[in-house]
């Protein structure tokens, strides 16, 4: 079992920091901080992108970089939960484009946090390939 931990720490308004093993995020509203659900979707593209790289590696895909740009879409009733949640990964310079849809599904399928929203969440994956 692995254990992971954060801290945080928040004045009497929403303002605050988040502090990780290794390294400390500004939380709140204003800019230069996140808000919980640029944390959330990020945790997801991250996660998702930490699947696809592995199963990339094990398929013997050759990329240079990839691009996860995810959007979410709350419900207007309280609690707002997520509703929808649309991730379009980018594939830079892909010797070939067989075997990324497989990789792609295999991600989002062992990624924890994209398991954990798919429970509320209708979660859509587009895979684009660019130069």
């Amino acid at each position: 079992m692995t254990e992971i931990n954060v801290t945080l720490k928040f004045e009497r308004a929403f303002k605050g920091e988040l502090v990780a093993k290794n390294i400390t995020v500004p939380i709140g509203s204003e800019a230069g901080t996140l808000a919980p659900y640029d944390m959330m979707l990020g945790a997801l593209g991250s996660c998702y992108y930490s699947n696809f790289r592995g199963i990339t590696e094990k398929m013997r895909l050759e990329y240079e970089r990839v691009d996860i740009s995810v959007r979410g879409v709350k419900r207007e009733e309280i609690p707002t939960l997520l509703k929808e949640v649309e991730m379009v990964v980018t594939v830079y310079g892909a010797k070939e484009q067989k075997g990324f849809a497989r990789a792609a599904e295999l991600a989002g399928k062992y990624c924890s946090v994209h398991e954990t929203i798919a429970q509320v969440a209708e979660i859509r994956t587009e895979l684009r390939f660019a130069e």
